[in-house]
């Protein structure tokens, strides 16, 4: 009997990297575990391996490109049709676009991907949070944050700046991951957000100019994905963090993140900017 027995978890962008370890160990502690793909054969591939690897058969996938809206919206859809309650929401998808690409909604790709997901996708599953409660949701932010800023003329990054984007998808986690904690804390839902480390993944992998030299340079330094992966399921299993909400972790340790992190009211104008870019109004 593992620590995370007769819980159910559900976790974004689990075929690889940070993601797969995430699933993986919380395979191994006796979760029933569903993870989220973009591409049918990989996702259904990963979920054996997972069976393999964990010794858990009790894992099964979902399929959405988290990039649309309308896939979020059926993501969740296809979750609650089969599913009553959730005790853990791992969002971990998400990425770095090095060209400007926009979105089937028209949204530049990154700040839709990273942070628009994570905000459509854990509000659509509330009800169920809310059924499991004590719960919780974990959303892998960035150390990338703290050269951003949040410019609510500018959400979409034009000119385009893969950097700039980057950084501000992450802010913008942590600042989606603060104001949502004060939502919820009567819920009894927990919402922590958490830097995963420099992780040597397929990250850098191809990418032009600056960032090839970036990927070689920091190979160096870079951690495995199961290092990576320590913070994400600390937050998603231990009973050290049973009841803590608000926070940014480093190292399964808190963290103060930047300035603008930290401001409430930027977090709360995020929150409303994203309800007209979502079409989603909450309740709570």
């Amino acid at each position: 009997m593992g620590t995370m027995t007769g819980k159910r978890v559900l976790v974004t962008g689990a075929t690889g990297g940070i993601g797969y370890e995430t699933a993986k160990a919380i395979a191994k502690e006796g979760a029933e575990l569903i993870i989220v793909g973009r591409n049918a054969e990989k996702t259904k591939t990963v979920a054996e391996e997972l069976k393999t690897a964990s010794g858990n058969q009790n894992i099964t996938f979902l399929l959405a490109d988290l990039s649309s809206m309308a896939a979020v919206r059926k993501l969740a859809a296809d979750f609650l049709a089969k599913y009553d309650r959730l005790d853990v929401l791992v969002n971990n998808a998400g990425g770095v676009n090095m060209t400007h690409e926009k979105t089937v909604d028209g949204f530049e790709l990154t700040f839709a991907a990273n942070h628009l997901s994570y905000f459509l996708l854990t509000n659509l599953l509330v009800p169920a949070l809310e059924k499991a409660a004590p719960s919780r949701v974990v959303c892998v932010a960035s150390e990338a944050h703290r050269g951003a800023t949040i410019d609510f003329a500018d959400l979409m990054t034009e000119p385009y700046s893969s950097f700039k984007a980057y950084g501000r998808s992450k802010l913008a986690n942590i600042l989606f991951g603060r104001e949502l904690a004060k939502r919820l804390e009567k819920k009894r839902i927990t919402v922590n957000s958490l830097h995963p480390g420099v992780v040597s993944t397929n990250f850098f992998a191809g990418k032009p100019g600056i960032y090839g030299v970036i990927g070689k340079v920091a190979g160096v330094f870079m951690i495995s994905p199961e290092k990576g992966a320590k913070t994400s399921i600390y937050l998603a299993t231990s009973p050290e963090v049973e009841g803590v909400t608000g926070k940014y972790f480093d190292k399964c340790k808190p963290k103060i993140p930047n300035q603008q992190a930290q401001d409430d009211g930027a977090a709360q104008r995020l929150w409303v900017e994203s309800e007209k870019l979502t079409g989603f109004t909450a309740t709570f």
